[in-house]
């Protein structure tokens, strides 16, 4: 699809979106965007950003140390159980957002959540996960250098049933994210009449304040990454792409990471 720089800055079109006007039914619409906020993300950001003062306070986030995907308990069966708990509940996320954009009459395929296509979303997918996960990575390690970057530990697998688990909460993050803060807000965000440039901007500084507790460069990263995955929804309307992209920089971060804990611990 050749693109013009003109279309993206500023993409045309509301892909079969429809504009509500009744007073009633928009102050609905704002009333809902706040629930979901709060349910989904909007709490994450306030704490993220708290976080980031508390570290700052304390001495600056460079000292700190973030785990992604912590222990939650002593006892294996029942850490395997919350673990998956917290991956279900990613999903539970996804899909509200799914069934409200359902329920008041927006399709799948206006939310760009028609039927997987490995054709046409996951080559897409796999190349939005490389234009943002290597520079990704370099930013990480320079903004650690710079010392505006906690040491982040995505995750540890000491035992078997941690492997799968990881995965999970993976794809949950991807889908929850990718549905919620793209395709469901900016859904909701056109039909308010919010124009592109806007509601794009708005997604990805949600994205990018809701990742300040890893710290300024994480943030700063995630905005770009919500700046680039979004107007890729804006674009070409289909959401798929993004949660296979996001699934991807996750699994390696968090799979690799636990990998090479375990192989530098036999090494050792």
């Amino acid at each position: 699809m050749a693109l013009s720089p003109r279309a993206l800055w500023n993409p045309s079109g509301s892909h079969g979106i429809e504009v509500i006007t009744d007073p009633t039914q928009r102050r609905a619409l704002w009333i809902e965007l706040a629930i979901v906020g709060v349910l989904s993300f909007g709490f994450s950001a306030i704490y993220a950003v708290l976080s980031l003062i508390e570290s700052q306070m304390a001495g600056g986030i460079g000292g700190t140390t973030v785990a992604l995907n912590p222990s939650r308990s002593e006892f294996d069966v029942i850490d395997a159980i919350r673990q998956v708990m917290s991956g279900l509940r990613l999903f539970a996320i996804a899909a509200l957002g799914v069934y409200l954009l359902w329920r008041s009459g927006v399709g799948f395929a206006q939310a760009g959540l028609r039927r997987l296509s490995p054709r046409r979303d996951v080559p897409p997918g796999l190349a939005l996960a490389a234009v943002i996960g290597l520079p990704g990575l370099a930013l990480v390690a320079v903004a650690r250098a710079l010392g505006v970057n906690a040491h982040l530990v995505p995750a540890t697998a000491d035992t078997w049933w941690q492997w799968p688990v990881l995965i999970l909460v993976a794809v949950g993050n991807a889908a929850a994210e990718e549905i919620i803060v793209v395709a469901y807000f900016i859904t909701r965000l056109r039909q308010l009449g919010v124009g592109e440039n806007r509601a794009l901007a708005a997604s990805a500084v949600l994205r990018g304040t809701y990742h300040l507790y890893q710290g300024l460069g994480a943030g700063l990263g995630n905005v770009v990454m919500g700046l680039v995955y979004g107007r890729y929804f804006q674009i070409c309307g289909r959401t798929w792409p993004l949660v296979i992209a996001h699934a991807v920089i996750d699994v390696v971060a968090f799979v690799g990471y636990a990998l090479l804990s375990d192989h530098l611990s036999w090494v050792g």
